[in-house]
């Protein structure tokens, strides 16, 4: 495969201050395309540290995509730095200009004169279109690399990289593509899983599999390579059939698919409804589950729940078992379930009340200590969960509703 790099401009992503989600994309179509990325680098808003990285890359990768840097602004410096690299000086591109103009006459403004920075390019480079936007990328060969300078607003650059840079790249491959998979699981940790899947991720092995953990759920990766498409979708799917069936129950989705929304096709296959009363993770449960599109049609509502007096008056529960249980009870957990089932009229109802700290815990009831229940025409269970005292807020939270959902999941499996 070729060798590509991605280089994301702006001291916004330095600092932290935005996430880059259009390196990821790029990572992901320019592999499709025959061009492994390499490096991904992330540069500020300052003329040096960018012409270094731009030398670097043109004189060792063969495709580098640039994203952002290119408004009109004196912070957006990615036209001077490869006028600089390439040892050309800016002129301006009256096509360019003209397109710009028209961009804003259709929006009925007139130009600012400070947009028609946006129009010059270094000598002998080309522009890209911009079609949804007010700024042209530029295309241009630094040394041995093909560079391609897009806007750093994600749906200009993902227009732009479709249209205009995937054609061109696919062409210029003479390498392998590769294909990438991820399988998410949850219900074992990483070192499990990767027992299970150990002969599939020896190094060196084609596809090429391995693991990621983020707050109680695991990504199984594939990465399958070949000599055309179809060959590396071969590859791609018996190995992916091969790790489903070893992993079995834990695999809840592929790619993007979250947990709310295997939950939700399971009810919605199912022609039936959930709702949640929700204490410690304050609605994050509902919220995971509204995140999916059409939810309404399986999703009753839920009863946040925080206080205990609000957990007696909305969903019934006995102030004798607060009294001699304390919310963070498996017998609360319990009766918020059946309250939240009767109170809305679901066939399940999940419900979660816990210590989710900073403070607040005891020897007894630690900080980290979650009772999940689950109710539907059988009856009502809990589940008592211990995250840890020392692990964050927002980690308890999130795994608390995760694993109310996998419990819900499994039960709607059977």
């Amino acid at each position: 495969m070729q060798n590509a790099w991605i280089i994301s401009i702006g001291t916004e992503l330095t600092l932290g201050q935005s996430v880059d989600t259009n390196a990821v994309w790029l990572a992901r179509r320019l592999a499709e395309i025959g061009h492994r990325c390499d490096r991904h680098i992330t540069a500020p808003d300052d003329l040096e540290p960018l012409v270094d990285t731009l030398r670097q890359a043109a004189a060792q990768a063969d495709a580098v995509v640039v994203s952002g840097g290119l408004g009109p602004t004196d912070d957006d410096l990615t036209r001077v730095a490869l006028a600089r690299v390439a040892g050309v000086e800016l002129a301006p591109d009256a096509r360019s200009l003209a397109q710009i103009r028209a961009f804003f006459e259709r929006r009925g403004r007139a130009m600012p004169e400070r947009n028609a920075v946006q129009a010059l390019l270094p000598r002998g480079a080309q522009a890209i279109e911009n079609t949804c936007g007010s700024a042209p990328g530029v295309l241009l060969r630094l040394e041995r690399a093909l560079v391609f300078a897009l806007p750093g607003v994600p749906f200009e650059m993902k227009r732009m990289f479709d249209r205009d840079v995937a054609p061109r790249l696919s062409a210029d491959s003479h390498g392998d593509v590769l294909l990438s998979r991820r399988l998410n699981c949850i219900g074992k940790g990483e070192s499990d899983i990767g027992e299970l899947l150990a002969d599939l991720m020896r190094r060196g092995a084609n596809p090429e599999v391995g693991t990621t953990a983020e707050l109680g759920t695991i990504g199984v990766r594939i990465n399958a390579a070949g000599e055309t498409r179809a060959i590396a979708e071969a590859r791609l799917e018996k190995t992916e059939a091969e790790a489903r069936r070893r992993l079995g129950a834990l695999v809840f989705g592929r790619d993007e698919e979250t947990l709310a929304d295997a939950v939700g096709a399971l009810l919605h296959a199912r022609g039936t409804t959930l709702a949640t009363a929700e204490s410690c993770t304050g609605g994050l449960i509902g919220k995971l589950l509204t995140d999916t599109p059409g939810s309404s049609a399986y999703f009753k509502g839920a009863v946040v729940a925080y206080a205990n007096e609000a957990k007696v008056e909305l969903l019934g529960v006995d102030p004798a078992a607060l009294r001699q249980h304390g919310a963070v009870s498996p017998e609360v957990a319990e009766q918020m379930a059946c309250g939240a089932r009767r109170r809305l009229g679901a066939d399940f109802a999940l419900s979660a009340t816990g210590i989710a700290g900073p403070g607040g815990g005891t020897a007894a009831k630690p900080v980290g200590l979650v009772y999940i229940g689950l109710a539907d025409g059988a009856g009502v269970q809990a589940r008592e969960l211990r995250y840890g005292a020392d692990a964050p807020r927002e980690a308890i939270r999130l795994r608390a509703a995760n694993t109310a959902l996998n419990l819900l999941r499994l039960r709607l499996l059977g």
